[in-house]
């Protein structure tokens, strides 16, 4: 399930990155937020996932 858990946090990370970068070439700085805070999501569960494999072993 680790390894799962970890491959959606990517994706995740990597569509924030994608809607980032789509807020600022477009110019919507709504977009460009949420891109910014999806990423930061993602952060926090591949944190929590580091976490549980450290105490895992």
């Amino acid at each position: 399930m680790g390894a799962v858990d970890k491959a959606k946090n990517k994706a995740e990370e990597l569509a924030g990155k994608a809607k980032e970068k789509v807020g600022q070439a477009t110019g919507d700085k709504d977009t460009e937020a949420e891109g910014n805070k999806d990423q930061a999501k993602s952060n926090l569960k591949q944190a929590g996932e580091k976490v549980k494999d450290t105490f895992k072993d």
